[in-house]
C-alpha cells in the first residue's frame, strides 16, 4: 500500500506541457461560482484556443476542497431516489426465476422459449445501453431516469397483460431498455453528486437496492402468481417517477452545458445554503474546460492512447463481471435448486434474507477498505463458490454422495450471489463512474455498458443450454474465470478511495505522460 501511494504521488509529481493560462474577463475568475460563458464561449474569444490549468493545478485545488465533504439531506434523497431505479431494475432481474414455473405452465412455454423470454432483458438492455450515453447527455441525468420508468411502466402491464410468448417477450423487452438506460445514468448521476469521501458508498446503494429488488421477488414469487408479480414491480416505477421531480439536476451535467447559474444553485443546494460553493464550482469549470480542449470524443476517436487505461479497466471489469456467470446464476436460481435437488422455495428464500445484509455490508466498507480489496475479496469468494457447483453437480450426474449434493448446492448457490452482491456485482460501475473525463463520459460510457449487457445476454440466453449439457464443465468455466478476475484486479485497477472526480481524471491524465 505504501508502494502504490508513493508511486500515485510520484505520477503527480509530473508535470505537463500546457500552456499559459489568460483570461481576457475578468468574469471567468468569480470566486463566487462559476463563469457566466460555457466553455465553448470561453474558446472562441480565446485568441489561443481554451485556455486551462494542468492536471497537477486541478488535484491541488480538488485536495483542498472542503465544501465538498459535507453530505447534507437532499444529497441523501437524491441518491436514495436515483437508487429507487434501481430496485426496478432488481425486480426485474429477480421476476424471471419466480415466475418460471407458473408461465411455462400457464402458456405452455418450451425450455428454448423461457429463455428467450428471461434473456430479453439483457437483450434490451444491450438496446438501452447503446443509447444510453447520449440520450443522458442531451436530456440530462434527471429527465434521462424520467425516460427510462416510461419504458419500465409499459414493459411491466405488457407482461402482466400477455396472453402469449410474443407479448411476453415484448413486454420484457421494454423493461430490458428501460434497465439498460439505468445501469449507465445511475451510478453517473450519484457519482457527480456526491462528496468524494462517501462517494464510493453512496454508488454501492445502487446495488444495494437492486438486490433488495431481487430478494424481494425471490420471496413473493413463491405464493403469488406471476402475473400479479408484474403488477408488483410496476407500483415502485410510478411512485420512482413521482420522486424524480423532487431531486437537482447534475450540477456537472449543468456545467458541461453552460447553464452556470443553475449549476451554481444545483451544488448549493446539494452542498447546504451556508457552505461557499465557489472553490467546488471552480475547480469544476477547470476540469469541464480541459476536456472540452479536444471537444466531444466520438466512439471512432475513443480508441487512442490517453483513454486506453480507463477504457481497459472498465471494458474489462464488465466483461469479466458477466462471464463469471453472475446473471445466469441469479436469472436462473430456481432451476439451479432444483437440478441439485433442494427444493427451490426454501433456496431462494434463503438467498434473499441473506443478499440484502450482505450488500450493506458492502455500501458500509467499500470506502474504508477501497475499491480494490473488495473486488478481489468478492471475485475469490465466487471462484470458491463456482467451484463447489462445479463439484456438487459433478456428483449428482456420477450418482456420488447424493445426499451431500443437495446442501453443496445451496451453499454453492448461495455464496454465488452473496459474494457477488457484495462486491463485483456493483463495484465495475462505480468505477466506471469515477474513471472517465466529462469529453469521453458518453462514448466511453456506452461502450462499456454495452460491453455489460451484451454479455449479460448470451450469458443468459446461453445459460439454460449449458445446463443441461454440462453443468460442471460451466460451472469450472465460471470459476476459472472469477479467478482470472482476480489477477486483472490486482495488476490493472487503481484504487480510487477518497478522491474526487477531477483528482482521479487528472491522475489517468498523468498516467499517460
Amino acid at each position: 500500500m505504501d508502494r502504490q501511494k508513493s508511486m500515485e504521488k510520484g505520477l503527480l509529481r509530473k508535470s505537463l506541457s500546457i500552456r499559459e493560462r489568460k483570461f481576457p474577463n475578468d468574469d471567468l475568475f468569480l470566486e463566487t461560482g462559476l463563469s457566466r460563458k460555457s466553455p465553448r464561449d470561453i474558446a472562441k474569444k480565446s485568441p489561443r484556443g481554451i485556455i486551462k490549468k494542468s492536471p497537477r493545478d486541478i488535484i491541488k485545488k480538488a485536495e483542498n476542497d472542503d465544501g465538498e465533504c459535507r453530505v447534507t439531506a437532499i444529497v441523501f434523497l437524491s441518491t436514495f431516489v436515483a437508487v429507487s431505479g434501481s430496485f426496478c431494475t432488481g425486480c426485474g432481474a429477480g421476476f424471471s426465476s419466480g415466475a418460471q414455473s407458473g408461465i411455462t405452465k400457464d402458456l405452455s412455454l418450451s425450455v428454448a422459449e423461457y429463455s428467450m423470454f428471461a434473456s430479453v432483458l439483457t437483450l434490451g438492455g444491450l438496446i438501452g445501453a447503446v443509447f444510453s450515453g447520449k440520450v443522458a447527455d442531451v436530456l440530462g441525468r434527471k429527465r434521462t431516469m424520467l425516460f427510462c420508468e416510461a419504458f419500465c411502466l409499459a414493459g411491466w402491464l405488457a407482461v402482466a397483460l400477455a396472453q402469449d410468448a410474443l407479448w411476453l417477450d415484448c413486454g420484457r423487452l421494454l423493461l430490458g431498455i428501460g434497465v439498460g438506460l439505468f445501469s449507465y445514468v445511475i451510478p453517473v448521476y450519484i457519482a457527480e453528486i456526491a462528496p468524494k469521501h462517501v462517494r464510493g458508498s453512496f454508488v454501492f446503494a445502487n446495488q444495494l437496492l437492486q438486490n433488495c429488488g431481487i430478494a424481494l421477488f425471490f420471496i413473493i414469487g413463491n405464493f403469488i402468481p406471476w402475473r400479479w408479480l408484474a403488477i408488483v414491480g410496476f407500483m415502485p416505477c410510478v411512485l420512482h417517477v413521482f420522486c424524480l421531480f423532487f431531486i437537482p439536476e447534475s450540477p456537472r451535467w449543468l456545467a458541461k452545458k453552460g447553464r452556470d447559474k443553475e449549476c451554481r444553485s444545483a451544488l448549493q443546494r446539494l452542498r447546504g445554503p451556508d457552505v461557499d460553493i465557489s472553490r467546488e464550482a471552480n475547480t469544476i469549470r477547470d476540469t469541464i474546460e480541459l476536456s472540452e480542449l479536444d471537444g466531444e470524443t466520438r466512439m471512432a476517436e475513443l480508441f487512442q492512447r490517453r483513454y486506453a487505461y480507463p477504457l481497459l479497466i472498465g471494458v474489462g471489469l464488465m466483461f469479466l463481471q458477466q462471464l463469471s456467470g453472475s446473471s445466469g446464476v441469479t436469472y436462473y436460481a430456481s432451476s439451479l435448486f432444483q437440478k441439485g435437488g433442494f427444493p427451490s422455495a426454501i433456496g431462494t428464500s434463503v438467498i434473499a434474507t441473506i443478499m440484502v445484509p450482505k450488500a450493506m455490508l458492502g455500501t458500509i466498507i467499500v470506502d474504508k477498505l477501497g475499491r480494490r480489496t473488495l473486488l478481489m475479496s468478492s471475485c475469490a469468494a465466487m471462484c470458491l463458490s463456482a467451484l463447489l457447483l462445479s463439484v456438487s453437480y459433478g456428483f449428482e450426474s456420477f450418482g456420488i454422495l447424493p445426499d451431500l449434493t443437495p446442501i453443496l448446492t445451496c451453499i454453492g448457490v448461495l455464496g454465488h450471489i452473496v459474494s457477488f452482491a457484495m462486491g463485483m456485482g456493483g463495484l465495475p460501475w462505480i468505477i466506471m463512474a469515477e474513471i472517465f473525463p466529462m469529453n469521453v463520459k458518453v462514448s466511453a460510457g456506452t461502450l462499456v455498458t454495452v460491453t455489460n449487457w451484451l454479455f449479460g445476454w448470451v450469458i443468459t440466453y446461453t445459460f439454460n443450454f449449458m445446463l443441461q449439457w454440462n453443468a460442471s464443465g460451466m460451472f469450472f468455466i465460471f470459476s476459472m474465470v472469477s479467478a482470472f478476475s482476480i489477477v486483472f484486479i490486482y495488476f490493472l485497477v487503481p484504487e480510487t478511495k477518497g478522491r474526487s472526480l477531477e483528482e482521479i481524471q487528472a491522475l489517468f491524465s498523468n498516467s499517460v505522460q
